[in-house]
């Protein structure tokens, strides 16, 4: 395998194995404004390489971009097929070069994420994670079923909770954290186990949720666009999923596990001098942040106004069981779980969404 680190060498990399394809490229596309990289793929159609591009169906506030991109790659040649409406969002970034190679990165096909933001992507060429991607790209790309067939495969919503609540388990004596926001409850939950039990934790990014007392550090010497995980210095996670709820649970992400000895020095070296230059946390914990008060005022607001559950299901009830059925449920019960769901959901989309904006408008303004 082989580390890529942004700002770095990703995108030359990247061209240079799309230049020397053969046969086929497939990419898995979230956000797109490299010029460089679409100009490649279009290269590769002239030259008789089939291209493939399965982009999102969103993602947040360039939806519009995304369909010009679709009608510009059309045009040229490429194939393109838009992501299902099933998950909230399909947000993983990856390239198959040939069947033969695989890029699994956490940054977008952005200048931003490329040339300014700290990121991570894995090279390789493992054959059972080769066939596990264009497997998943299949899928994805026909709106069918997929199962994950390699546990360092790491797949949301189908085994990234799994896999990575067991990664972070096995934490024997270190892990460093990069994350932008970590804010998954068991996720935190396993963490401060781990830190109880003696274990060293060291995160660069965001914690929140309740006060937390996991050593904590806000990267500043860049934007932080990445999710990666090193484990007692001797395996790595790096992929598009935070340990956040939607993106565990509902979101298409993919990242991998590996225990290349090369990547893992490479990622240390990086990871030491971005801590050595990060700031300590003001902040113990998010909820101060003007983001998370405005999110949680109006979860808290439409879970109030929301249709009360009890009467709807007792007619649903009616219509979909047989004459006497007993049919034991508290609707009670079933009204607390569906407004305890809702408000989290309004919360966690209603954060993104104003973080988002005001990361492209901080970007603008660069």
């Amino acid at each position: 395998m082989k580390l890529l680190i942004q700002p770095g060498d990703g995108v030359g990399t990247l061209l240079n194995s799309i230049a020397r394809t053969k046969t086929s490229v497939e990419i898995a596309i979230f956000r797109f404004d490299h010029k460089g990289i679409e100009e490649s793929l279009i290269k590769a159609v002239k030259r008789g390489v089939t291209v493939h591009a399965l982009i999102a169906h969103v993602n947040g506030s360039g939806a519009e971009t995304l369909r010009k991109l679709e009608m510009r790659l059309l045009a040229a040649g490429v194939t393109v097929a838009r992501t299902d409406t099933s998950l909230a969002r399909y947000h993983s970034k990856f390239v198959i070069i040939d069947r033969h190679e695989l890029f699994v990165l956490a940054f977008n096909f952005t200048h931003q994420d490329i040339s300014q933001s700290r990121s991570f992507g894995l090279i390789t060429k493992k054959r059972d994670l080769v066939q596990e991607a264009a497997a998943l790209f299949e899928a994805d790309s026909k709106r069918q079923p997929y199962k994950p067939g390699a546990s360092n495969f790491v797949v949301s919503p189908l085994n990234a909770r799994k896999q990575l609540s067991s990664f972070i388990k096995r934490t024997k004596s270190e892990i460093l954290i990069y994350d932008p926001r970590i804010s998954d409850p068991a996720m935190i939950r396993l963490l401060e186990d781990r830190f109880d039990a003696n274990v060293s934790v060291r995160i660069i990014g965001r914690v929140s949720g309740k006060k937390s007392h996991l050593p904590v550090r806000h990267f500043g010497k860049m934007r932080l666009h990445t999710r990666a995980i090193i484990r007692d210095r001797k395996s790595v996670f790096i992929g598009s999923q935070s340990l956040r709820e939607l993106e565990l649970d509902g979101r298409r992400e993919l990242g991998l596990i590996c225990n290349h000895r090369a990547v893992v020095t490479a990622m240390l070296n990086v990871f030491e001098e971005d801590w050595a230059a990060s700031e300590q946390s003001k902040v113990a914990n998010e909820d101060a942040r003007p983001a998370v008060k405005i999110a949680k005022k109006v979860a808290k607001a439409v879970t109030k106004e929301l249709v009360p559950i009890a009467p709807v299901l007792d007619e649903a009830l009616k219509e979909v069981t047989p004459d006497g059925a007993d049919v034991n449920l508290d609707p009670a019960e079933i009204e607390e779980a569906v407004r305890h769901e809702v408000k989290d959901a309004v919360k966690d989309v209603v954060q993104q969404v104003i973080e988002q904006k005001v990361e492209i408008v901080s970007a603008a303004d660069e």
